[in-house]
């Protein structure tokens, strides 16, 4: 097997930008010195938490998504716009926007690329826990102001992901790995 360190970028260029993201070109060295072109979308990261009550109910968002042209039920979530902000500071802002809740604890499960394929977003998961309703949601654009706010049982996870209801990668990641984190906390193991 060819170690992974013997590819290397050559070269890139900024071939687009399209709002907070920008397209760019890499030229691809593999160890035999043959080149390839890869276009790659750059992303600022993001961030996304899962907000438990009383360890048997996620707090989620039903809202339009323009790429799918649909509603998608999902775990609140945003990008990292806010230069310097750590993660756990962005996840709080966004509970707070999405859902109008604050958190007593946030406790980070997990980092991950959405789509290395073709993009470099990466994303810092967390589960809020001790959660406070009485903020005001702060609904950033025209989806956010249309969202719907639902509480789905942790129990009916398997069933909603199986039968389609929920569809998005970041949400199936995060129910499942918070789900884990509830029991094993309930079990004694934080």
């Amino acid at each position: 097997m060819t170690d992974p360190a013997d590819f290397r970028i050559v070269g890139s260029r900024e071939v687009g930008r399209a709002g907070f993201l920008a397209i760019t070109e890499e030229t691809v060295e593999a160890p035999d010195a043959t080149r390839v072109m890869r276009t790659v979308v750059r992303h600022p990261g993001a961030v996304v938490v899962v907000p438990v009550v009383d360890s048997t109910h996620a707090v989620l968002v039903r809202q339009y998504r323009a790429a799918v042209d649909g509603w998608l039920l999902e775990v609140p979530a945003g990008k990292r716009d806010v230069d310097g902000e750590p993660p756990e500071v962005t996840a709080a802002r966004e509970l707070l926007e999405e859902t109008g809740h604050t958190a007593g604890r946030i406790v980070e499960l997990a980092q991950f690329f959405n789509t290395p394929g073709f993009c470099d977003e990466y994303t810092h998961l967390y589960v809020a826990l001790d959660l406070d309703a009485g903020g005001a949601r702060e609904p950033v654009g025209l989806e956010e102001h249309a969202m719907v706010i639902e509480q789905v049982p942790l129990d009916e996870v398997d069933a909603r992901i199986a039968n389609g209801e929920i569809r998005d990668a970041k949400t199936i990641i995060g129910l499942l790995l918070a789900r884990a984190h509830v029991a094993g906390a309930a079990g004694g193991r934080a």
